[in-house]
């Protein structure tokens, strides 16, 4: 996986990071991207795919925090969102404007519907990888967020990348709140 750390931190531009990666190298590193988030959510129960984890990061003292599902939904959208972007863009059409739907995160509510979630994105993330031309216009570009800059179709594409990757630590958290909530506290 591309490593993204300097862009979440701000200390390089999303460009910098992605300048020089072949288009070629974008189904391989779809994968692997999918396959860290399955790998994150091997074993996950219902009880932790609905538990709703405080967020130790968040300043805001009436803000939800999130659970399994909701992060779920809402990086799969982002995936699938920045693949169909960078298609478009490969294919030599402008691009007008946001193209993401987000499952409703309250409908998810077992691990077998996590899973057919991130199923589904991977299926549709490839799905667009398959619609490129064979010599896409890599020279198309698009600036729809300030804060990743401008993006031909490899880097719009590899944007719902980045975005992920600042979650696929967040299952984890999740996850240890929920195993913790649900063990019993031996009194010493």
């Amino acid at each position: 996986m591309l490593d993204f750390a300097s862009v979440i931190a701000r200390q390089k531009s999303l460009s910098d990071v992605v300048e020089g990666v072949p288009a070629s190298d974008l189904p391989a590193l779809t994968a692997e991207i999918y396959d860290a988030f399955e790998s994150r959510l091997d074993g996950l129960t219902d009880y932790e795919t609905t538990f709703i984890a405080t967020d130790p990061t968040d300043d805001n003292p009436d803000a939800e925090g999130w659970n399994v599902a909701h992060v779920i939904v809402h990086l799969t959208a982002g995936l699938e969102e920045w693949a169909a972007i960078g298609a478009t863009l490969a294919r030599g059409v402008e691009v007008t404007g946001r193209s993401r739907y987000e499952t409703p995160w309250e409908t998810v509510t077992t691990a077998a519907q996590v899973q057919q979630r991130l199923a589904e994105s991977r299926r549709i993330s490839f799905g667009y990888l398959s619609i490129w031309p064979d010599e896409p216009h890599l020279d198309n570009v698009q600036s729809l967020v300030d804060f990743f800059g401008s993006q031909n179709a490899v880097g719009s594409h590899l944007t719902g990348h980045m975005h992920a990757t600042m979650h696929l630590n967040h299952i984890g958290e999740i996850r240890r709140q929920a195993a913790e909530a649900s063990s019993p506290v031996v009194a010493g």
